[in-house]
């Protein structure tokens, strides 16, 4: 009887102590997975900070566009670059309005999605709290995209306000245009190393020396001939693969001008808004990839030089820019 009950003491002592061990071994694991939590949390909270810390940057950014803009508004209306003062302010307060509106609504999304994720925080979700973190982060790269669009809208008034034809010097007009082909053509291949177009050239050589601002007239080439590439690619990107894209550029004396034609098999214009071309904020390409601001700079430094700059397109065939200059 006493080895009995001996026996039995001994299989108690050893369940206990089993019993024991497990309760530390598992109160050692719960530790542990706080700790992580923890680690977790705090990781977390610190990607929180550097994201929210992003966002004021991206808003104090667009202030200072804004207060730039306002700037070289002061600038425009003292200069009188525009026919219609009401019209060019219109034209601002429209495009600096979409991408701030924008940023507005994305910050404040953002500001939504950061109360979750310190809820989640609190609440030990790391998955949730994740999931958030990643959303806060695709809004800060929207929020950054529409932000350097009103960058780009604000630089291009400026580039409008500060246009001068300053002082006319005798330039090498073919040599001028030819640099600025392949300018643009480089610039433009920089950003899509897949195109490829030809280009032809017919200076005429009896243009010579030519007293103009080279500075501002190469940036209407500059201008033309990006539009032109981009109508190319455009093009390109629908058509059969026989496409061949062309640009050709002429020069020629005729009666009392200098005649520069800039032409393209690209897209064309279609005519319902060709008459629009020269407006400032007019573009028909996507957010993001111009402002509008190319074709007006354009139109205005042609016009300081008392010439004319004119547009023939077929659409769907392609477009011709002309440039008069007068000889005298």
């Amino acid at each position: 009887m006493v080895v009995l009950f001996t026996g039995f003491l001994i299989v108690f002592v050893i369940s206990q102590r089993k019993k024991l061990q497990y309760h530390k071994e598992l109160h050692a694991l719960h530790e542990a997975q706080q700790e992580s939590l923890t680690q977790q949390n705090l990781l977390l909270e610190q990607r929180v900070d550097e994201r929210t810390a992003e966002l004021v940057i991206q808003k104090n950014e667009l202030q200072k566009s804004l207060h730039e803009l306002n700037r070289a508004q002061l600038q425009l209306i003292q200069r009188e670059k525009m026919a219609s003062l009401g019209e060019l302010t219109s034209g601002i307060a429209h495009e600096i309005q979409n991408p701030l509106n924008f940023v507005n609504n994305f910050s404040e999304v953002t500001r939504e999605l950061v109360a979750e994720l310190r809820e989640d925080l609190k609440n030990n979700e790391p998955d949730e709290a994740m999931a958030v973190a990643d959303d806060i982060e695709q809004n800060l790269e929207k929020i950054s995209l529409h932000g350097k669009r009103a960058d780009g809208i604000v630089k291009g008034m400026l580039e409008h306000s500060r246009v001068d034809t300053g002082k006319k010097e005798p330039t090498d007009i073919n040599k001028l245009i030819a640099e600025t082909l392949r300018l643009s053509y480089s610039s433009f291949r920089t950003k899509d190393n897949t195109f490829t177009a030809s280009f032809e050239t017919m200076f005429d050589e009896q243009v010579g020396q030519f007293p103009i601002n080279a500075q501002a007239l190469q940036r209407v080439l500059l201008n033309l001939f990006n539009n032109a590439f981009y109508a190319l690619k455009q093009k390109k990107t629908h058509a059969s693969n026989d496409f061949n894209p062309v640009v050709s550029v002429s020069t020629k004396i005729s009666d009392e001008n200098l005649l520069i034609a800039i032409t393209d098999n690209g897209t064309g214009i279609p005519p319902n808004i060709i008459q629009k071309i020269f407006q400032p904020f007019f573009t028909t390409k996507a957010t993001g990839e111009g402002t509008g601001l190319g074709l007006s700079l354009s139109y205005d430094i042609v016009k300081a030089h008392e010439g004319e700059l004119r547009v023939e397109s077929v659409d769907g065939d392609g477009t011709t820019f002309l440039i008069a200059l007068p000889l005298n």
